[in-house]
């Protein structure tokens, strides 16, 4: 999957760059699509590699991306989002980080779509949402060694108990990693 989110950054398509900076930040931040769809320019800070989301309950919250999330972003900032911007209607420009095709805020509905098609083929199944790159997000995060509590605030979960469901996931491969590697397993 992370292959495919590399070969999207073409300098010369918008919809690509956005497209790319898009699922980057899906699975770097592991944030909603609602989240996402309510970006402005100005919540994204790239030299701390952070961004300010708003999340259920109109709670705010701080969160972390990499590298590759940065760059994808840096990217469409510098060379997409100008050209989708031009085709805007909206006087004195638009604010919103995601654009639409048209120029304004993308909506859920479109990331659901570009997630799908971006992705669906590369992984050879009809269809995928973005839930499913913010279930990785927290699987990996778990699975290299983050605590609950980290993940759980990274995700923005109200209760531990919604972010324990992904340690499920995670007990797996601890016990196929025991099997494969102690010798009294």
């Amino acid at each position: 999957m992370l292959e495919t989110l590399k070969t999207l950054a073409s300098p010369g398509d918008p919809l690509l760059l956005r497209d790319h900076a898009m699922l980057e930040l899906l699975y770097g931040a592991g944030v909603r699509v609602a989240e996402l769809c309510g970006l402005d320019r100005n919540d994204i800070d790239l030299e701390r590699g952070t961004a300010r989301v708003l999340g259920k309950g109109s709670k705010e919250r701080v969160v972390p991306f990499g590298a590759p999330a940065g760059r994808a972003i840096e990217a469409y900032v510098d060379g997409g989002r100008p050209e989708l911007l031009r085709v805007s209607n909206a006087p004195g420009g638009v604010d919103a980080l995601f654009l639409g095709a048209r120029g304004s805020r993308i909506s859920p509905r479109a990331v659901y779509a570009v997630v799908s098609h971006r992705l669906a083929p590369a992984l050879g199944v009809d269809h995928v949402g973005p839930h499913a790159l913010r279930h990785s997000a927290a699987t990996h995060l778990l699975d290299g060694g983050a605590d609950l509590r980290t993940v759980q605030e990274i995700l923005g979960h109200a209760s531990l108990g919604t972010t324990q469901i992904y340690t499920h996931v995670s007990s797996e491969r601890l016990r196929a990693a025991y099997r494969l590697a102690h010798p009294r397993a």
